[in-house]
């Protein structure tokens, strides 16, 4: 008869599972020892299980499948919980193994206990212990389904102990449903939609990480209505790409006229996105279509809720609603994106080949321009968020990972771990912070013990900027913000990993070009300007507050890369008033 341990594994490759992301320890043994001695299944050393839990994480969300990540007692599994914070709020369907003190000896005070079954309730939607073997298989399958099929995370707590028990019950076979839902909204819903739609006379599209797959529908319905679309940055690599309505990005990072176009219009439609920062939104004249029914209406005051896909919505309300002649509220939205877009580029384009230290907007235009049309971006939480919502030009096969809504430092390199492993024929480019690098920097080590060709591009400016720029804005002195400089390439170098350090500019392009092109991992350490940026005496403290304001100043200064290329195309069809 196979232990639990043996059993746990069985069920796992049974459901589609590759590998487990982790730290060995003693609770750990016995599951990692089922790994060793079974086909099809590989254990992922890291060096921190904050990193394995990131790496889960972002593997989830390249392949839509559930990843595994593990913990042994106490502190091990406890160090996993940012990470999976961060799958939970992403949606990525992960499965966490935390293992247990011995379980007789759970709560006595004994050496390493904690409670893991409390302490990770709030970043999952399944948390439950396993303490006796006739609970397998049962409740593994019922911690993978919940995770696939509510999109988050299942915890399961074993103690050592029980993993090493004798399985009390056969193994069997499960079934595992990995197809997301789709949700058609009730026909009352859709004919309100389409009586509100039919009714404006200035409609436009607000478009989130819920319009995946809807491309095509949501570009549809748009020419039908006239209606500008603009987007959340969760929802920009699926929306700009092949967009002639848009209208850029709102929020924190946001640009262009998304933010005019929604508080201009009679009708915003927002569609598969929870935006957070209710302060940007109109609160009138708004409906919600969202397949999360928590979702609607607790970011804004909805005149109607739509619950369902965004996708199966629009094809049900498109019959149904009548085509618009008049585009002018669109063509006067896409002259003034492309207007704001050109008053900005100039700033962050002037003589940039040639100024030190190297401005970091020009890095990421660069990179832009030299990385694979299908590669894997994870982008670390701070600045680094503002040269990807940029710089990183959107096609439908590119994918742009980050911490976009948990917002924890140092996500880029773990995610980047687990996205080569799951899509191994693709380049990864992790866009790491110097902070953000630092915080984890012990999974360098992950890249060369794994032979991973993971590519980083450090910008290094030896500052938290996103931090002191907050500080200033609030009119406060920086402090803490600065730190010594580090030469990442040295460490990496002696870590074993291709690695070069960049200066000037003239050298960017070249370095770039040499690590992408390298079969292994490598990473470059570009010396960039924290002062690179400025800030315009027209945004006041009155109109946006705290960290909105820190933000909005730096993204309405920022460059726009290639963006001001598209809103130029967009208008050559538009005729000039």
């Amino acid at each position: 008869m196979p232990t639990v341990a043996e059993q746990f594994i069985e069920v796992l490759v049974q459901a589609g599972v590759k590998r487990i992301y982790g730290i060995v320890g003693d609770s750990l043994n016995p599951v990692v020892d089922a790994v060793r001695r079974t086909e099809g299944i590989e254990w992922v050393h890291t060096r921190h299980e904050e990193a394995a839990a990131f790496a889960a994480g972002a593997e989830a969300q390249v392949t839509g499948r559930l990843a595994v990540c593990a913990g042994s007692c106490g502190p091990g599994n406890l160090h996993l919980i940012n990470g999976l914070y961060d799958a939970h709020r992403s949606g990525a369907p992960v499965l966490a193994l935390a293992s247990h003190i011995p379980s007789a000896q759970i709560g006595t005070g004994f050496f390493q206990e904690t409670h893991p079954e409390e302490l990770f309730n709030e970043c999952s939607h399944f948390c439950e212990m396993l303490s006796q073997s006739e609970q397998m298989p049962r409740l593994l399958r019922s911690a993978i389904q919940t995770a696939v099929g509510r999109r988050g995370v299942s915890v399961l707590v074993l103690p050592g102990d029980v993993a090493e028990e004798s399985a009390a019950k056969p193994t069997g076979h499960g079934v595992v449903d990995w197809d997301p839902p789709t949700l058609l909204p009730s026909a009352e819903q859709v004919a309100a939609l389409a009586d509100k739609i039919n009714r404006a006379e200035r409609p436009m599209m607000f478009c989130g990480a819920g319009s995946r797959g809807a491309h095509a529908d949501v570009m549809e319905l748009a020419e039908k209505i006239k209606a500008p679309v603009g987007h959340a940055l969760r929802g920009k690599e699926w929306i700009q790409y092949d967009n002639p309505y848009d209208v850029g990005m709102s929020g924190l990072l946001g640009y262009g006229a998304c933010h005019e176009a929604m508080h201009k219009a009679d009708l915003v439609l927002l569609m598969g996105t929870d935006f957070p920062y209710d302060n940007f939104l109109p609160q009138a004249n708004t409906v919600q279509v969202d397949i999360e029914p928590t979702h609607l209406g607790r970011r804004t005051v909805l005149d109607l809720a739509v619950h369902g896909d965004v996708a199966e919505t629009i094809r049900a309300v498109l019959p149904k609603v009548s085509a618009k002649t008049d585009r002018s509220y669109l063509d006067r939205m896409l002259r003034e994106h492309a207007g704001q877009l050109e008053k900005v580029v100039d700033a962050y384009t002037r003589n940039v080949e040639s100024q030190v230290p190297v401005h970091p907007e020009y890095v990421a235009d660069v990179l832009d321009d030299l990385a694979a049309d299908d590669a894997v971006f994870t982008v670390d939480t701070g600045m680094c968020n503002v040269w990807a919502a940029r710089y990183i030009t959107p096609n439908g096969r590119r994918r742009v990972l980050g911490s976009f809504v948990h917002g924890s430092m140092a996500n880029a390199l773990p995610q980047a771990i687990g996205a080569q492993l799951a899509a191994p024929d693709r380049q990864v480019v992790s866009m790491s912070g110097d902070g953000g690098l630092a915080m984890l920097l012990g999974d360098l080590l992950s890249l060369r013990t794994h032979r991973l060709p993971v590519k980083t591009v450090v910008f290094n400016n030896s500052s938290l900027g996103m931090v002191k720029l907050e500080m200033l804005v609030d009119g406060m002195p920086d402090f803490g913000t600065d730190h010594d400089s580090v030469d990442f390439a040295a460490i990496a170098r002696a870590a074993g990993i291709n690695s070069v350090r960049v200066e000037k500019p003239g050298e960017v392009r070249d370095a770039l070009a040499d690590a992408l092109s390298r079969p292994g991992p490598a990473l470059v350490d570009v010396v960039t300007d924290p002062n690179a940026l400025s800030l315009p005496p027209h945004i006041t403290g009155e109109q946006v507050k705290g960290f909105a304001l820190a933000v909005s100043r730096t993204v309405l200064s920022g460059g726009v890369g290639k963006m001001v290329q598209l809103a130029r195309s967009n208008l050559r069809n538009v005729p000039r008033p």
